[in-house]
């Protein structure tokens, strides 16, 4: 390959309201800097299209191409309504966006081969689809290759991450690296000398990542022979360390925000994932979330101490414990973090512990990583998460007991298609659960067949299968709860700190549509 820089690709260099080196061919579309929607660095390109004439949505600039070479070009592009697509340009019309990608970034590429040596015009053009209104904004970004205008060229857009490492006495043992959550290796090192510093800076953009060192002898780099060790920090402040373990160690770090503001926006997460509907969607979401780092059972403590907070009711910064929280009114207690973990209980208000919503019994004890999985771990009073116990949720008709927020206990309505004995949290959390207990049923897609004899309220809502996983009653419940109770701030702040707690996503709450994509195509 050779390099055919496309100038400004990165959209940092802007003249008043014009990105530097591009120009807007037609008048149908309009061009402003973005700062919120971005892919890398600072800044991003807002297109905005106001006409479905095709010949008027033009977005290019020219670049020198040699004779006998093959160029890579790509753009990164973010559709807000879906009723446009992009086509990339590159000396001729090439491939298309995904309009149906909504609210997240997909990468279009094509490898073009040059015949002769001359100016080739690349960039975009626009075309709209079905459901286009007439004003439509996309988001461009990170059109490769490069090379930046007006910045030198050098500088990290991004974050600048600072990697220091410091072998021991056999440093050609050690080899580590550091992936992104679509395991895309982004630094890497190994043929390490002995008793040495190794120091760089490393660009990484907003995102999960996870750094992994090995050692082949299966004593780490301390202490036993030399004090080696390793840190990532960025602007002063370590984000991971170490340098005690045996054969290898994975840490997640996280840079970016990861919740509250407007939240859930999971970047490029979702890229492999396109025309997919069904079974074959669901399936495509467990191959993309199954390999998560599970941190284990203690750890639920100190990820609720920071993200299992009450920022959205009281605002009080108590714990969020779904079976007392009143959220029209005040709640009978409060939990403080941390002070507050069972623990002994007689009765509500005396601790808060780690409530699963897919108990422990159905999926055949303390086993991990389902046992630790933060997805369907939910803080809740000791003394309530007791009296769901193993029973499946459900709707009740008559209450044999009753929380101070209204979560019951009893047997099921008639309605619900189940004569047993159900647990029905309040309205405000029913859709959280559904979708935690979706989620389950497609991150454990593999082995959720085999469970279902674990236990008699188990075997009483899986109905043994890999793709449907639930009873009938069940899940025509399930999806009741997930469209009455949509996804709410709380629960996209939830799902960015799961994905930094573990490094993977619950689909069901980026994209609420998978469901009835999966569930009522089949």
């Amino acid at each position: 390959m050779a390099n055919a820089d496309v100038l400004n690709g990165n959209f940092e260099a802007w003249s008043n309201t014009s990105a530097d080196n591009w120009t807007t061919v037609d008048s149908g579309i309009s061009v402003s800097q973005n700062t919120t929607t971005i892919k890398t660095g600072a800044s991003s390109a807002a297109i905005t299209v106001n006409t479905a004439t095709q010949s008027s949505t033009d977005f290019l600039q020219n670049i020198a191409v040699t004779a006998g070479q093959s160029y890579d070009f790509s753009v990164w592009v973010y559709h807000t309504e879906g009723g446009l697509k992009a086509r990339l340009f590159a000396d001729g019309y090439q491939g298309y966006s995904n309009p149906n990608l909504v609210n997240q970034w997909q990468q279009v590429s094509y490898t073009y081969s040059a015949a002769s040596t001359k100016e080739i015009a690349v960039g975009l053009r626009f075309y709209d689809t079905t459901g286009f209104d007439g004003s439509e904004t996309v988001f461009i970004d990170d059109f490769e290759p490069t090379a930046s205008a007006g910045t030198g060229g050098s500088a990290c857009l991004a974050n600048d991450v600072t990697f220091s490492l410091t072998t021991d006495q056999y440093g050609y043992e050690t080899s580590w690296s550091i992936t992104d959550s679509n395991n895309v290796e982004q630094a890497s090192g190994s043929n390490l000398s002995n008793s040495t510093s190794y120091n760089e800076n490393i660009c990484l953009t907003d995102g999960a990542y996870t750094f992994t060192i090995n050692d082949s002898y299966g004593d780490g780099i301390c202490c036993t022979y030399g004090n080696g060790s390793y840190d990532i920090s960025l602007a002063g402040t370590s984000l991971v360390s170490g340098g005690t373990f045996t054969q290898t160690e994975s840490k997640i770090f996280t840079l970016g925000s990861t919740g509250g503001g407007s939240g859930g926006d999971p970047g490029t997460y979702y890229q492999s994932i396109t025309t997919q509907t069904g079974y074959s969607l669901k399936t495509a979401l467990h191959d993309l979330i199954k390999n998560h780092t599970a941190q284990g059972y203690g750890a639920i403590w100190t990820f609720y101490a920071n993200h299992s907070l009450d920022t959205y009711f009281e605002n009080d910064g108590s714990i969020l414990d779904i079976y007392s929280e009143k959220p029209f009114g005040s709640d009978s207690y409060t939990y403080t973090k941390v002070t507050n973990q069972c623990g002994s209980y007689s009765g509500e208000g005396g601790c808060y512990n780690r409530e699963h919503s897919f108990p422990k019994s159905w999926f055949g004890g303390k086993i991990e990583p389902m046992n630790s999985d933060i997805h369907h771990i939910f803080a809740t009073d000791g003394f309530v998460n007791s009296k769901r116990g193993g029973f499946p949720f459900g709707e009740v008709a008559s209450a044999t007991f009753t929380s101070t927020n209204n979560s019951k206990l009893g047997t099921a309505t008639s309605a619900l298609g189940y004569n047993g004995t159900v647990f029905e949290p309040i309205d405000e959390f029913k859709g959280d659960l559904a979708r935690a207990q979706l989620y389950m049923a497609t991150r454990y897609q593999n082995v959720i067949a085999n469970w279902q004899t674990n236990s008699t309220y188990g075997d009483a809502i899986l109905d043994g299968s890999s793709n449907k996983v639930f009873e009938t009653w069940q899940l025509n419940m399930l999806l009741r709860w997930h469209a009455n109770d949509p996804v709410s701030q709380k629960e996209i702040d939830r799902n960015e700190a799961a994905y930094a707690h573990q490094g993977n996503r619950n689909p069901f709450v980026d994209h609420p549509e998978y469901v009835s994509k999966i569930w009522t195509a089949n």
